[in-house]
């Protein structure tokens, strides 16, 4: 299988993600690794074939992220591949723009509850969260 080209900027992510193949059994739950507007990547127990497509679900966005992607390049990490996959429909890429924020929220509120004792709700995480990075995070545009 080819190596990853980034035709995206990827950010990192620690959300579930709910994996399976168009033709497959029930989704597995596994750790997403880092998404983009184009589509995302994800450790998986083995190197999937280029074009295989999945099934992709994010649950914990509201509402759930839910796409279609197929594979365009795996590498090995330790035990495990890291799979990059690219949304089949352009209104997912679209979408996915949302998914990366509502991520960094959630990882931003987790981050200040470690670092600082404050648990902040979902919407106080966001008001501060665009106040210091949306206008740094991709595609942002500034007047």
């Amino acid at each position: 299988m080819k190596q990853e080209s980034r035709e995206f900027v990827r950010h990192t992510v620690d959300v579930p993600l709910e994996v399976s193949t168009v033709t497959d059994e029930p989704a597995a739950t596994l750790q997403g690794v880092n998404v983009s507007h184009g589509g995302l990547a994800f450790l998986y127990p083995e190197c999937p074939r280029e074009g295989q497509v999945f099934q992709l679900r994010i649950p914990t966005v509201t509402p759930p992220f839910e796409a279609q992607a197929k594979v365009v390049w795996c590498r090995r990490e330790s035990d495990q591949w890291l799979v990059g996959v690219s949304f089949m429909d352009s209104t997912h890429a679209f979408q996915s723009r949302m998914v990366q924020q509502a991520c960094a929220i959630e990882s931003y509120r987790k981050e200040i509850l470690a670092n600082e004792g404050r648990s902040l709700s979902t919407q106080e995480a966001a008001a501060e969260w665009i106040g210091k990075f949306a206008g740094r995070f991709p595609g942002a545009t500034t007047d």
